[in-house]
């Protein structure tokens, strides 16, 4: 790697964006735990190595099922500050100036959990956020795919009574089998109520699932996309377009999108003009959060200090900031 040591002290030093971040998925073993007692939740684990050692999977859906036990023990707006502001120490540890987070609130209003419950314990975390570190953030609100549309419809009035706090709306969990098309009356929906969207699309789908995210669902930005390399014309258009795609290496390799980090596309995709970027995903569950992402990255498809930066930059240049605060962060890279 060149300049191995210089680059992973820039990474670990310079002013960095998240913008692919499921906050549910920052939900580490030992606050698992802790909340399992304080709220008398039953967990199919005995222990925080027992919960460690379950994190070995084999596809999307493998790692989904052990995602949703964990939100089980989030009931109160306690938990979701506690939740989201363990991640906010991990930005300030990570130097994470801005993130961008996903919340599913269907894993926990399906369960009987207050819409407002969730949405104030993470919003609360974040203004602290801003007031202690200076470190600012938008939430996103994910719809859960494998969901009918009619559940979705019922989320979205939910989130009319919050717009201050949530600037967009999302698509994740189970992709395939889950096209982009059975949401396209809900992101119309979306869209008139003044939210931006984004979406999951070409993780493990097909490159068809981005084209329709785009032409359907309107998207501001595509969440993965790494299967984009498949369809040559797709590429072209995500480059022409400067479609952002929220690529997570760590994540990809947890989930057997990849067999190995070596053999990711992201830095094809970085060569090929595409604005990409490094994200952590559900850091708890695979294995870094964005620091770690970057860094292991880097080691592994051998990236200069130039694309490190081009990566860094794309991520600022892809949020949903105000221009002259992009602006600000970038001339400091």
């Amino acid at each position: 790697m060149k300049n191995s040591k210089d680059i992973i002290n820039y990474i670990n030093k310079i002013p960095k964006s998240e913008l692919h971040l499921h906050i549910e998925g920052s939900l580490e073993p030992e606050l698992m735990f802790k909340l399992s007692k304080r709220n008398k939740i039953e967990i199919p684990f005995k222990s925080i190595e027992e919960i460690k050692s379950a994190y070995n999977f084999s596809n999307l859906d493998s790692f989904l099922k052990i995602y949703y036990q964990g939100s089980n023990v989030l009931i109160t707006e306690e938990d979701f500050f506690d939740l989201t502001w363990e991640y906010i120490l991990r930005c300030k540890q990570d130097n994470i100036v801005h993130t961008e987070i996903f919340f599913d609130p269907q894993s926990h209003t399906e369960r009987g959990i207050k819409f407002n419950t969730i949405i104030n314990g993470i919003d609360k975390a974040l203004k602290k956020a801003n007031s202690e570190f200076g470190i600012t953030s938008k939430i996103i609100m994910c719809f859960l795919r494998h969901l009918e549309e009619e559940s979705c419809f019922d989320i979205l009035k939910q989130a009319l009574n919050h717009k201050d706090k949530i600037v967009g709306v999302g698509l994740d969990s189970s992709e395939k089998g889950n096209p982009p098309q059975k949401f396209k009356n809900l992101f119309e929906a979306a869209i008139k109520e003044g939210f931006v969207t984004v979406a999951h699309a070409g993780e493990e789908g097909p490159p068809e699932y981005i084209w329709d995210s785009l032409n359907l669902l309107k998207v501001k930005r595509i969440d993965h996309g790494v299967q984009c390399l498949k369809d040559k014309k797709l590429v072209e258009t995500l480059i022409k377009k400067n479609i952002p795609l929220t690529v997570c290496p760590l994540s990809n390799i947890k989930l057997c999108v990849f067999d190995k980090l070596e053999n990711h596309n992201l830095k094809k995709m970085l060569d090929k003009g595409l604005r990409v970027m490094v994200n952590s995903d559900d850091p708890a569950y695979f294995g870094g959060y964005l620091n770690t992402n970057l860094i292991e990255t880097t080691k592994a498809l051998n990236l200069s200090l130039e694309d490190v930066k081009i990566l860094i930059q794309n991520s600022f240049k892809s949020s949903f900031l105000d221009e002259s605060t992009k602006n600000s962060w970038l001339s400091k890279i």
